[in-house]
This record gives C-alpha cells, structure tokens and sequence, in this order.
C-alpha cells in the first residue's frame, strides 16, 4: 500500500516554518535581496557592476545572488536597493500579528523627497 506523505499548511514565513529564532528578520532579508537580485538581472548587470554600484566588492555580490543573509544588515540592504534607485517606504500600523514585511509597491500616489546625505535630522 502506498504511503500518503503529511502535509500542513505553512505560515507564510518559510523561515519561521523551519523554527528559526529569528525568523520574521531573515524574510524580511530575503525579500530585499531578492528585490536587489532582480534589479541587478533586469540591467543586465555583471556582479563586478554590480558591486561598483552597490559600493561593495565583487564576492559580495556573489553573496547576494546566493542568498547568503547572514552577511547583511537590513539596513545595508535598504542602502543597495537606495544604490539601485529604488525608493524605499517603511510603515508601521496595528497588525494582528506583529512582525517584518517587505512589499513591492506599484506605484505610490504620495512621493517624499530625498533627504540630503549632510542634511541635519529633525528627529
């Protein structure tokens, strides 16, 4: 008699599905990475282009296109996107369940201006 493999539904979260401590931070990575990877794949970019862009060297644009998370920040990855000419909009709002999200916007109808690098903050 054959046997009838268990399955589940599964969260949403790979990660969190496979029972990593950190589980809601390596999506959020992995989301932006493969943003940063797919930018780099749509120009047609070489991974040496790449990392001149991203003000990185060539290996770690190797790490980007392996999926090496560990290697980088989120913040670091928001910074490569930046690089890349993407805009990045962060949000916080009440959610039934609390975690990280990384989404990609179609368009957005409110547009903020860049801040200057040397620009004093106003918080």
């Amino acid at each position: 008699m054959p046997r009838i493999a268990k399955s589940s539904a599964g969260s949403g979260n790979v990660f969190a599905d496979l029972g990593f401590a950190n589980a809601n931070e390596m999506m959020a990575k992995s989301e932006l990475v493969r943003h940063i990877n797919k930018i780099i794949e749509q120009r047609g970019l070489t991974q040496v282009e790449a990392a001149q862009l991203l003000g990185v060297n060539q290996p770690k644009v190797s790490a980007l296109k392996r999926g090496r998370l560990t290697d980088f920040s989120i913040d670091r990855l928001m910074r490569f996107l930046v690089a890349l000419g993407q805009e990045i909009d962060i949000s916080v709002r009440p959610a039934p369940h609390a975690g990280l999200r990384v989404a990609q916007a179609a368009t957005s109808s409110r547009r903020f201006t860049p801040l200057e690098r040397d620009a004093p903050s106003n918080f």
